[in-house]
């Protein structure tokens, strides 16, 4: 087991660095950058104190170099220029359209994101992993129709009108707060246990709107799968033997069918966090999402290829821990003992 996850995290590795260089040369594709466009107002308008600025600033951070330079640059592996090391060394550079250190932009909303998203990945499987099964175990009943109708809602229903619909009326019957991150009481206040259920508090309805999309398809996924399974001759077999139902239902169809619900984990992740940028514009949470939206807006390459490649991490680490997981559900999926077998 432990070679198995040896493996697959030095696989990580030269994906990580493939997906870096799509990252750089994709944001790359538009005409011009961050910089440029603003040298070109500030000489349109003639204000030679900016113009000044943004050459230093150009030249402080390479982009006046050839495009693989800056892409060796801006990953770590090649000195910049006055003590800039890049990624690999942390250092993020500097966000143009924030006017601030990229550390200083992300670091006051990726913890937020990775707790609203762990959030939302816990409820996702805690509400579909019951529902799934009980439509199964009980199709064509009221509780198969009640998991449809739960799915249906979740894909039909767009993100931002349900966040509005939860905000509503979890406010009016429940008192539930509306948007942001903590009451404004607890803003400038040090980390406490009100403080921290304040947050608890905040991540009620998002956590709700972000997972209710993700938990739609695993309802319908884990019961399909788990219809297939309980069709085939060895349950079949099993219940004429007259093995009980419980033990009938978890010691193999169920382990089975768990096989593709597992595997979701690693595409579940970063779709949650790409997915929840309206959510966080319409509830106003302090989320990594509109700072991509925006930093793709105006160009600014630094802040956004960071964020791209938090988010490619997060596929990476998804996926390393969906294949951890099918490891332990299903011991065919260990390669080296599969191997040996073989032999």
């Amino acid at each position: 087991m432990l070679r198995f996850i040896l493996h697959r995290l030095l696989v990580m590795v030269p994906t990580l660095f493939v997906v870096s260089m799509l990252i750089f040369t994709v944001i790359n594709l538009p005409p011009g950058d961050y910089l440029s466009n603003q040298i070109a107002e500030l000489r349109a308008t003639g204000q030679e104190a900016g113009l000044a600025k943004a050459e230093f600033l150009r030249h402080e951070y390479a982009l006046d170099r050839p495009l693989a330079e800056q892409y060796l640059i801006w990953i770590g592996v090649w000195p910049g220029p006055n003590g800039f090391h890049g990624l690999l060394q942390g250092d993020l550079g500097w966000s143009f359209e924030f006017n601030k250190p990229v550390a200083a932009v992300v670091g006051e909303t990726l913890w937020f994101t990775v707790i609203l998203n762990l959030a939302a990945v816990l409820f996702v499987y805690l509400v579909s992993f019951p529902l799934g099964a009980l439509a199964a175990i009980r199709a064509n009943s009221w509780v198969d129709y009640l998991a449809a109708a739960v799915g249906y809602i979740g894909l039909a229903t767009p993100n931002f009108l349900l966040a509005l619909i939860l905000l509503y009326y979890g406010q009016k019957w429940l008192g539930l707060p509306i948007g942001g991150l903590v009451d404004a009481t607890y803003e400038d206040q040090p980390l406490s246990w009100a403080k921290a259920g304040s947050v608890l508090e905040h991540l009620i309805v998002p956590t709700i709107v972000i997972g209710l999309s993700g938990t739609a398809a695993m309802v319908r996924r884990l019961r399909a799968n788990l219809l297939d399974e309980l069709g085939k001759p060895y349950v079949v077999t099993a219940k004429a033997k007259g093995v009980p139902p419980l033990r009938r239902l978890t010691r193999y169809p169920l382990r089975m069918a768990l096989n593709p619900f597992v595997s979701d984990i690693g595409s579940l992740l970063p779709s949650l966090v790409s997915g929840s940028v309206l959510i966080s514009v319409v509830l106003s949470l302090p989320t990594i999402g509109p700072a991509l939206l925006e930093a793709l807006r105006a160009q600014d390459i630094f802040l956004s290829g960071f964020i791209l490649m938090f988010i490619s991490l997060l596929v990476l680490v998804g996926m390393l821990v969906s294949d951890i997981a099918l490891a332990l559900l299903d011991p065919r999926i260990r390669l080296g003992k599969a191997r040996k077998a073989q032999s």
